[in-house]
């Protein structure tokens, strides 16, 4: 049960990228055949990565605890990579922009689902206790207000974009400190008062490795998502040029 659910909310949360990226894809005037064409490589792209995560898990190499720390320097340190070039590459994509700006601010909501999730892999006995909101994770609390800051940010206009980037990145740090309580209560157990790791090495099998190799890196990629868009926002005129084949098409980024 706890095995489908990781899996599920893997499926579902891709499947929101990809029907956004399709979305954004129309907006900017794509052409279907082009668009298949750039989905298909994204799930190819996915596909390979998962596969590459499930296939070196089902090795035990992730389980091995010695340093240099495995996993963050295998999953974690390669998405981050990937995040900050291509972020930077396409910050003033329109293809980036033509998301609506509401959209990762809502997508960080999916957390509360993650928080619930550990605590019940903390009852299978797969994580300690600390990694849960039970314990020093306060994750869900950041989550509950993805869904009220972009509403009143985007929807009603209530509340300022440079309240959201401060939101942003708040939530990273979040983010980054709940990477630092799993860091530190397998890799570095003296930081708790501990001469052992207190988590099973279990949590390194697939699917549960799709937290450091999906869950996690998604909530800061699109953290940073947010921030490029409010900071490199389009023009006042709300229009852009973007070359398809061998047209270029000016396109409404309203």
């Amino acid at each position: 049960m706890l095995v489908a659910a990781y899996i599920t909310l893997f499926i579902v949360l891709f499947s929101i990228i990809l029907a956004a990226y399709n979305s954004a894809l129309k907006k900017v005037a794509i052409a279907q055949p082009q668009r298949q064409k750039r989905i298909g490589k994204v799930i190819l792209v996915m596909g390979v990565w998962v596969l590459y995560v499930a296939g070196m898990a089902s090795t035990n190499f992730f389980q091995n605890l010695s340093l240099p720390p495995r996993i963050p320097l295998f999953l974690i340190l390669p998405l981050f990579s990937f995040t900050a070039i291509f972020l930077y590459r396409n910050r003033k994509n329109p293809i980036l922009h033509a998301v609506p700006k509401s959209w990762p601010v809502y997508y960080q909501s999916f957390r509360m689902v993650i928080e619930v999730l550990f605590v019940l892999t903390f009852m299978q006995g797969l994580i300690p206790q600390i990694v849960t909101f039970e314990g020093y994770n306060y994750e869900i609390v950041l989550a509950a207000t993805a869904p009220i800051i972009a509403y009143l940010a985007f929807s009603k206009k209530i509340i300022s974009e440079k309240m959201v980037l401060a939101w942003n990145f708040v939530g990273i740090g979040t983010v980054l400190f709940a990477a630092f309580l799993f860091i530190s209560s397998y890799y570095f157990p003296s930081v708790w008062g501990a001469t052992e790791s207190f988590g099973s090495t279990e949590f390194a099998r697939f699917p549960f490795i799709l937290l450091p190799g999906f869950f996690m890196p998604s909530a800061v990629f699109f953290h940073l998502f947010s921030i490029t868009q409010i900071l490199n926002s389009a023009p006042a005129t709300n229009t852009q040029t973007i070359k398809t084949g061998n047209k270029k098409t000016r396109i409404n980024l309203a």
